[in-house]
């Protein structure tokens, strides 16, 4: 395909075709390379000549203003966005070459048009652009859009787009509006997501916890680690559980239930109560473990003992020292892949 830096080298080569614009601009263009670019412009150029009977045509090319067109073509003929002029031209012309590369089927100049205008999206244009977006099925600046105005909806709602979306475009608001009330439900779901993350791994150090103090009451002073928060609390909660008188009353201690479902959980994650030369030395074990056999627990108990097992498993393997030989082997064999790549 031949290459034109300018249109003006194109003006002066023997064209057969005439794009004509919004504003009555005419620019001379080669049908080939127009229906090699775009199937619909071929579509054009054919209708176009077996109407008029005539070598050349006249295609218009409405909508967008005469520099966008230019812009358009130019990229036609360069089939490509190299960097330089043709990345000038994408951010220049980003709206515009993205509903012309839309309505005339050129996908490499959609693709390169909507990164361009996601990457450059700002508060006063995420309506429009959101729009925009819709009209040309253009889902990364949809997201980008979405994400923004769930951002910094104070400066989206302030905008001219807003206001005008309100007073004329009812369908665009409560979609804008749906869109927002999603966000919130995601961040909400992630919210809870964390602080259940947080839960679990707190009650799995609970139950490291319990094996650390009555390990240290039974080999000796110094072994529990005596500055953790989660031992001293827990040191607390059982002086409280052997001195409360009204465990036995009716109705009981709310702090010693918490410490009596402590020792259950920890007798469903234990995995030393069946062991004859270490056994577990947590208060109630073996009585929990034997009560668990013979009556079957709640599926909403098993998903919490699944939930600790798991983070367990992960502090442990994030606490988990790693040898210096290991880590120096790892070392090296990085450093030599990157080196050969």
């Amino acid at each position: 395909m031949v290459l034109y830096a300018d249109l003006d080298a194109l003006r002066a080569s023997a064209a057969d075709v005439r794009i004509v614009t919004s504003d009555g601009q005419t620019i001379a263009a080669h049908s080939y390379v127009l229906a090699s670019a775009s199937p619909v412009l071929e579509r054009m150029i054919h209708r176009a000549r077996r109407g008029w009977g005539a070598a050349d045509c006249t295609v218009a090319v409405f909508g967008v203003p005469s520099d966008a067109v230019i812009a358009f073509l130019h990229l036609l003929y360069s089939s490509r966005v190299a960097p330089g002029t043709e990345e000038e031209l994408v951010a220049a012309h980003g709206p515009q070459l993205l509903a012309l590369a839309h309505a005339y089927r050129v996908e490499w100049l959609k693709r390169a048009a909507e990164a361009a205008v996601s990457a450059r999206l700002t508060a006063d244009r995420a309506v429009d652009m959101l729009k925009l977006a819709r009209l040309c099925d253009a889902p990364l600046l949809y997201a980008r859009c979405a994400r923004l105005a769930a951002k910094d909806f104070a400066a989206v709602e302030a905008t001219d787009g807003w206001r005008f979306a309100r007073r004329h475009d009812p369908a665009l608001e409560l979609e804008l509006l749906q869109l927002l009330e999603g966000a919130d439900q995601r961040r909400a779901r992630w919210a809870r997501a964390r602080a259940s993350q947080e839960a679990y791994r707190q009650l799995g150090e609970a139950m490291g916890s319990l094996d650390c103090i009555f390990d240290a009451a039974s080999a000796g002073p110094g072994t529990c680690r005596d500055g953790d928060a989660t031992c001293q609390g827990l040191r607390l909660l059982m002086r409280h559980f052997a001195a409360c008188a009204r465990k036995a009353a009716p109705g009981g201690c709310a702090r010693c239930k918490r410490m009596l479902q402590l020792f259950r959980l920890h007798a469903s994650v234990c995995d030393r109560a069946e062991l004859q030369d270490q056994p577990c030395r947590v208060p109630f074990c073996s009585h929990f473990r034997a009560k668990m056999q013979a009556e079957k627990a709640d599926k909403t108990w098993r998903l919490l003992v699944k939930k600790v097992r798991r983070a367990r498993a992960m502090v442990s393997l994030a606490n988990r020292q790693v040898p210096e030989v290991v880590a120096m082997s790892w070392v090296k064999y990085s450093s030599s892949k990157w080196a050969r790549n």
